[in-house]
């Protein structure tokens, strides 16, 4: 099955909103699939650059909020 949005015609806020709903979807089946070898890699890493004061991150909620208001 082909899922077809009308991305040209949908605002980022609606771009947004379907993610979220399909990673909300996604979520809830999260035991059906396993996440590639190289997704632990990068965690590692960037957990590493974290400690070491090289990187800092914003909790998800926040990330879509600053998007949110960026983009609105």
């Amino acid at each position: 099955m082909e899922a077809v949005l009308p991305l040209d015609r949908m605002t980022t806020a609606e771009k947004l909103r379907a993610m979220e709903a399909i990673w909300a979807d996604l979520t809830h089946h999260a035991d059906s699939f396993e996440s590639p070898a190289w997704h632990g890699d990068v965690l590692r890493e960037r957990d590493q650059r974290v400690a070491e004061g090289k990187e800092s991150f914003v909790d998800w909620e926040e990330a879509k909020r600053q998007l949110r208001e960026r983009h609105l």
